[in-house]
């Protein structure tokens, strides 16, 4: 990639919700990965330096402005970046959320909650994106989520469906995407994760300790298709920077 377009700006919300194992595949294309971690009261730099944003997961909602007041000018950047940058977005569970959120969708309680790996469905015009390029239809993912986008942006397409929330993953304008699900999960995330409060909570009263032990099996016996579909999905990412 060209040096501009080589460094991508990342959102996170809290330590533990990073790249994951995007970290790896970014490593090996030569990206450099500038997170800001907005949490700790870390500036936004400037967007324009940036060949593409990332805007991980985290236990706050879209709303929760006033316990966690950066999330203003957050979506206000998001905004700024995917009407006027222009430039290549991805959002993971939370940063699906905060795109539909910046662009005036809404989002609001998922019940039941998706948590557990489960299947999520491409759209027709998910099989056609090519973000998606060279995907399955039906996918195994895993999913750690209370609230859902329940409208997504006037000008959105979607592109992925489960059972019970209709909007997986998003496609806004030419090159802003994201997912309810993780893509990014490695082998310690389920451990880690667990052991953030609200996340446990959630955890607890939707599947319980036994469910949390079978989901970790689920996801180990399915990791290297996991990490098969991560690295898919960053290429053809990385495919969307270099057109520019």
């Amino acid at each position: 990639m060209a040096a501009g377009q080589s460094r991508i700006l990342v959102f996170q919300h809290i330590e533990c919700e990073h790249p994951g194992s995007l970290r790896g595949f970014a490593a090996d294309d030569g990206a450099e990965l500038v997170p800001v971690h907005l949490y700790a009261g870390e500036p936004i730099p400037a967007l324009e330096d940036y060949g593409a944003l990332w805007v991980m997961g985290g236990p706050m909602d879209v709303w929760d402005v006033e316990e966690n007041p950066w999330l203003v000018p957050e979506k206000a950047a998001i905004r700024r970046w995917v009407r006027e940058v222009k430039r290549p977005f991805l959002g993971l569970c939370l940063g699906h959320q905060l795109l539909a959120d910046a662009l005036g969708g809404t989002c609001g309680p998922q019940r039941p909650p998706e948590i557990g790996v489960l299947d999520i469905a491409l759209t027709e015009a998910g099989t056609a994106d090519p973000l998606f390029a060279g995907m399955p239809q039906v996918q195994k993912a895993l999913q750690w989520h209370s609230v859902k986008v329940s409208q997504a942006p006037d000008d959105a397409v979607i592109l992925a469906s489960s059972d019970i929330c209709r909007v997986q993953a998003m496609r806004v304008g030419a090159h802003a995407w994201s997912m309810q699900y993780h893509v990014e999960i490695e082998p310690d995330t389920i451990d880690n994760w667990a052991e953030i409060p609200a996340y446990h909570a959630a955890l607890m009263g939707s599947i319980g300790e036994t469910g949390l032990a079978k989901m970790k099996v689920e996801a180990d016996g399915l990791m290297n298709d996991f990490l098969d579909s991560a690295g898919g999905l960053y290429r053809n990412f990385i495919q969307a920077v270099k057109a520019g």
